[in-house]
């Protein structure tokens, strides 16, 4: 515990700093502080020592130069504990500083603002970071608070324990400052640097036995500075570096629908995926579209998990892990018979959006998420048969579910199941004859989705004798007008999104 019995205090921003002056005042703090910020502190009638009274030398450059002096650094780097350093400072006459609070010059908002070369200068804060580093060095004995939105919690903390901080805090404040100072110095960085330099601070969350293979290490990093999707483990053994990236398809595939939604995924790709009114029969019909593949599979479900659920879930087979927005008492019940078996409850309201991000040998390739939604306005029927109102409901689940499929992405649906796919293929043809075999041939009418356009006749020949008559596709090829001629010859409708869809 640290008693604060004195504290500097210079800042930029000064929201809420006479609230925090007035409140150490009141606990017998005494407050020293510079320029702009002193007068301030004065015009709120709070008893204020200026720096330059403890320097005995005035602020000078224009304001550049105010708290770099020895009595200020010696009075915050001292050591409390060292009776060598306080002996020193005693015959220097040096105070020990207990708290500093000091927030910087705002460079990172003012590059925004697209202001010259020297009027930027004027805004790289020199004794504000300073300041900060040296009471985080010596956080064991100085308070080092960079924040205003700290403020309260802070002075919560002292008038709780009558003038004290605790260790913990301590330490907390003065990650957060060596946190604040880093960024700052990036900002600058960058402004000299003149390119788009990206930097994150990821933190390890959770290390992984291996990575997708066992002679691999891995882990799962969390962005420090946004959000990231919140869950929890309700059952089952440790998350693998697969199950990571299986759960994450799952998961943004059964998001994308209103309606109870269910799909089966593995090794990163849907082998099933269905919507309907229950959510047990849209399981059971995503599992039918192609149950051989399913086992060892991962399970997304959109709704609360029933009872009846996951008593189909169990008598599908083994599955590796099931994501849900929650589960029933019930039906936890029945998944505990299944010790290995991972139970993943996630936040299904919660909007994540990270950047998509790939390695190769060449660099980083860094882009937005595909998160674009379905605009039905923007659709054009570009066949003279229009698709009925059935179809079109299949077209547009079909299409959804696409946009997961790795490319080239073929998916064949009816009655809002799934009843084939044909992804990661090297040629759209081939997709197709994939997809058409994985068809149950008994039915009839299934409409077909593609995630992008086609740029020969073979693929809507191939599926025209399988029956498809109604098809969904971007468009953009120097082929469309010859595709949909030959969709006209065939009886077929076909419809234009305007928007790819490729996953890579």
């Amino acid at each position: 515990m640290l008693k604060i019995r004195k504290a500097l205090i210079s800042v930029w921003n000064k929201k809420g700093i006479a609230g925090l002056a007035r409140s150490l005042n009141s606990l017998k703090i005494e407050i020293i502080s510079t320029g702009k910020t002193a007068t301030l502190l004065r015009k709120n009638g709070i008893p204020v020592k200026k720096v330059a009274s403890l320097t005995s030398f005035p602020e000078i450059l224009s304001g550049r130069v105010k708290t770099l002096h020895p009595k200020i650094f010696g009075g915050i780097l001292a050591n409390k504990k060292h009776p060598l350093h306080m002996e020193e400072i005693s015959g220097l006459g040096i105070q020990p500083i207990d708290m500093v609070v000091v927030n910087l010059y705002p460079f990172p908002q003012k590059v925004k603002e697209n202001l010259s070369w020297d009027e930027m200068i004027e805004y790289i804060d020199i004794g504000g970071p300073s300041m900060l580093r040296a009471a985080a060095k010596n956080f064991k004995n100085v308070a080092c608070v960079s924040r205003p939105e700290d403020y309260k919690m802070v002075l919560s903390e002292l008038e709780k324990n009558k003038g004290f901080i605790s260790a913990d805090t301590l330490k907390s404040l003065a990650q957060q400052a060596f946190y604040l100072t880093k960024e700052y110095d990036n900002a600058i960085y960058n402004y000299f640097k003149g390119k788009n330099i990206i930097s994150w601070n990821l933190e390890e969350s959770q290390r992984l036995r291996y990575g997708e293979n066992p002679h691999q290490k891995g882990a799962l990093y969390k962005n420090v500075e946004k959000p990231t999707l919140k869950y929890k483990q309700l059952q089952g053994k440790e998350l693998s570096f697969n199950n990571f990236l299986d759960l994450d398809t799952a998961f943004s595939t059964v998001k994308e629908f209103n309606e109870a939604a269910a799909c089966v995924v593995k090794h990163a790709s849907i082998c099933g995926a269905a919507i309907d009114k229950k959510l047990s029969s849209a399981y059971r019909k995503a599992y039918s579209c192609d149950p051989l593949s399913s086992f060892g599979g991962i399970v997304g479900l959109n709704r609360k998990v029933d009872k009846e659920t996951s008593r189909q879930i169990v008598k599908s087979g083994f599955k590796e892990c099931i994501v849900a927005p929650s589960y029933s008492k019930e039906s936890l019940k029945i998944f505990s018979s299944r010790k290995k078996l991972r139970i993943i409850e996630a936040d299904f309201s919660q909007r994540v959006n990270f950047k998509d991000v790939k390695s190769t040998n060449f660099g980083y390739l860094i882009q937005q998420r595909d998160i674009h939604k379905i605009d039905k306005t923007k659709f054009k029927v570009v066949t003279r048969k229009k698709p009925t109102p059935r179809e079109f409901r299949d077209l547009i689940f079909a299409w959804k579910i696409a946009k997961h499929v790795k490319s080239n992405a073929i998916v064949i649906a009816k009655n809002y199941s799934i009843l084939g796919i044909g992804g990661g293929q090297p040629s759209r043809v081939g997709a197709v004859k994939i997809a058409l075999k994985g068809m149950d041939k008994k039915v009839k009418l299934p409409v077909l989705a593609s995630d992008a356009f086609f740029p020969k006749e073979d693929a809507i020949k191939a599926a025209c004798r399988k029956g498809v008559r109604a098809i969904i596709q971007p468009g953009g090829s120097i082929k469309d007008p010859d595709i949909v001629e030959l969709c006209d010859k065939l009886g077929i409708s076909m419809v234009f999104t305007g928007i790819r869809h490729f996953r890579h």
